[in-house]
């Protein structure tokens, strides 16, 4: 009845539907930008370390965002206000998950433990991240409209897991391996419910712009329910461990420019 590659191309094909996947990606973007700027300026001494890399971490969400703004701007779009339910960032900070915006807001330097946080929140929300990417650029990554932005966000959230795996394995070995594992935990058990929650709302207002027939809608949503069984079950254990990853201080360097249409 349809694939992902079908069903992003719908998306894709509409102007109203395009207008408001970029919004909801350029969003989540920046504000993933704006958290890292804070907690790079907040790191206690004892990490200060990790500044340049949460600092490029950051840099490279604003990026992100920038793209989806472009994408729009190339056909003449401008961003759509985006639904409240539709947005991953809030609803993962009502659950308590990652750092509170009332904490980063005041000039408090963090915690090890507010560290610890951060890192366990990324490692699970940069492994969704990766994912999605790795998906579209396998179907998208030649496009002309938006192959090239594909390739190079895949390639940043990549480089975004990899960090989180390098500094959390760091901070397991200096002591701290059972409050990292409670904390990735509690993290992935909580993100699996709200992705599934925010997937059900962004495919029901594309489903309302895009018209599609209730036994469309119907089956979308229980194959969403069906990927949200399953990770309940078994699949949120990929997003809990640890590995050391291939490429190593994968942040170590400055933010890569965006490309030529931002």
């Amino acid at each position: 009845m349809f694939s992902a590659r079908s069903l992003f191309q719908e998306i894709l094909d509409n102007d109203n539907s395009y207008r408001l996947f970029c919004s909801i990606a350029a969003s989540g973007e920046a504000q993933g930008g704006w958290e890292n700027g804070r907690i790079a300026a907040l790191l206690p001494a004892s990490l200060r370390g990790l500044a340049p890399k949460v600092a490029r971490h950051g840099a490279d969400e604003d990026k992100h965002g920038r793209i989806f703004h472009a994408l729009m701007r190339k056909r003449g779009l401008t961003p759509t206000t985006v639904p409240e339910g539709t947005d991953y960032t809030m609803l993962l900070e009502r659950r308590g998950i990652g750092l509170a915006h009332d904490k980063l807001r005041r000039d408090e330097p963090l915690t090890e433990r507010d560290v610890i946080t951060y890192l366990a929140h990324s490692r699970v929300t940069e492994q969704r991240a990766a994912d999605q990417m790795q998906l579209l650029t396998k179907h998208f990554g030649d496009h002309p409209e938006l192959g090239k932005a594909m390739r190079m966000i895949a390639q940043d959230e990549d480089n975004h897991l990899a960090y989180c795996h390098e500094e959390l394995l760091k901070l397991a070995w200096a002591g701290h391996g059972r409050t990292i594992q409670h904390s990735l935990y509690e993290c992935a058990r909580a993100e699996i419910v709200v992705y599934r929650d925010v997937s059900l709302a962004v495919m029901d207002h594309m489903g309302r712009i895009l018209r599609w027939p209730r036994p469309k809608a119907a089956a979308l949503a229980a194959a969403i329910r069906a990927v949200h069984g399953y990770e309940r079950l078994a699949g949120w254990r990929r997003m809990v461990t640890l590995t050391t990853p291939e490429r190593r201080d994968p942040l170590g360097g400055p933010a890569t420019s965006a490309p030529e249409f931002v």
